[in-house]
């Protein structure tokens, strides 16, 4: 990587002998054109890492953290309603739970055949008992 050696008078006077001074003044002017602007651009970047640091520390410093007293007692009056919600929901789902398991006090749509007919059993086994592997 080379370094830039920035161009003295001697050296665009020995530019102008050679008929190329009007091309170091132009890279003179350019390069003073580019330290004011990197200059500048260093001096906005410090500036706004200044008012980073500033607004962190009022966004996330101690103080900030803290609550007042109105501020608790709101913060206090909506958990307690959420609470009393959630307490609300818990009772009526165990409520739910409780009628879920008891037997139905209902009694089936068809009553049950009488005992005295005949009961046929029928079972149904298939052609072959073997399976695809070999085994019974």
């Amino acid at each position: 990587m080379s370094v830039a050696v920035p161009l003295s008078a001697e050296d665009l006077a020995s530019l102008e002998a050679a008929g190329l001074g009007h091309i170091g003044t132009k890279v003179l002017a350019h390069l003073a054109h580019d330290r004011h602007e990197i200059e500048w651009r260093d001096a906005k970047i410090e500036k706004l890492t200044f008012e980073m640091a500033q607004l962190k520390r009022v966004k996330f410093g101690k103080k900030s953290e803290q609550l007042d007293a109105e501020q608790k007692a709101l913060f206090d009056e909506a958990v307690d309603a959420d609470l009393a919600a959630l307490e609300a929901q818990l009772a009526e789902l165990l409520k739910a739970k409780r009628k879920g398991a008891e037997p139905s006090g209902e009694r089936p749509k068809r009553a049950a055949l009488p005992p005295h007919l005949p009961r046929v059993d029928r079972h149904h086994e298939p052609a072959d008992t073997t399976c695809p592997c070999g085994c019974q």
